[in-house]
């Protein structure tokens, strides 16, 4: 240490190193570019101490066709680079619903392991069908902001997944900015619509804009139903991937169950 009168320096201090904030799991998240709700509805359902959530972006075109949904995938391995290059990560989860279902989740698998081989990964469709197995769900109802076009290739692919989708309803917004301003009156009457129409046994509410974690507990509780999201389902599914079996108060039905 040296002390002139007016500056101290104390040199080098001793320093101990612990297992840092993703000391439990280190989860990597890559979102699209155009979302605002991903990120928001993540912080909610992951309040675990020691485990870290790491965000990328990725371009996207804020109108959702197959064509837009397309092009998202050469993207995907440049968007998993940023994701704290040379350090572990337990689990990669990939932010696009519709995304997956145009592409699959083969392509999006590799696309990510390119960057991160072997590393566990899972999408928005990937972690609601592990859901509904781990909820026992056997017929679905679905909703959606999303056009025509873009429905029918969810429903053909939930049903090719062997998902029974029993009753479908959607707000129709073709701008991902918009699906994002969906408000919970509007999504509550959607998901009260979809449980009158049909026997359920879970609504699934599709797209990563879509907001739930807030209400997730008052929606089940009025309908009867377990619920869950795209982002839901994926943040639930990424904490189980990487270990944590942890039940999350408040974040609905999904949230007490381990993987089936």
């Amino acid at each position: 240490m040296r002390d002139d009168g007016n500056f101290t320096d104390l040199g080098i201090l001793p320093a101990t190193l612990d297992g840092g904030a993703a000391a439990r799991a280190a989860v990597g998240l890559i979102v699209l570019a155009t979302d605002q709700t991903m990120e928001l509805e993540f912080r909610r359902l992951l309040p675990l101490d020691g485990v870290g959530l790491y965000c990328t972006r990725v371009h996207n075109d804020a109108e959702i066709t197959p064509e837009t949904l397309r092009a998202i995938g050469p993207r995907i391995p440049a968007a998993t680079e940023l994701i704290l290059p040379g350090l572990p990560l337990d689990v990669v989860g990939f932010g696009c619903t519709s995304a997956t279902m145009t592409l699959g989740e083969d392509y999006i698998f590799d696309a990510i392991r390119r960057v991160r081989p072997g590393i566990a990964c899972t999408t928005p469709i990937t972690a609601a069908v592990a859901a509904f197995a781990a909820l026992g769900a056997r017929r679905i109802g679905v909703l959606t902001p999303y056009a025509a076009e873009v429905n029918a290739v969810v429903r053909r692919y939930l049903e090719d997944q062997g998902v029974p989708v029993a009753a479908f309803g959607t707000y129709s917004k073709l701008d991902d900015r918009e699906a994002a301003r969906i408000d919970f009156a509007s999504i509550e009457a959607g998901v009260a619509a979809l449980a009158e129409a049909g026997n359920l046994d879970a609504v699934f509410i599709s797209c990563t804009s879509m907001r739930l974690s807030e209400r997730v507990a008052q929606i089940e509780a009025a309908t009867g139903l377990a619920v869950t999201s795209s982002d839901h389902a994926l943040a639930w599914h990424c904490l189980r991937l990487a270990g944590i079996e942890d039940s999350i108060a408040g974040a609905g039905r999904l949230f007490t169950l381990p993987l089936a």
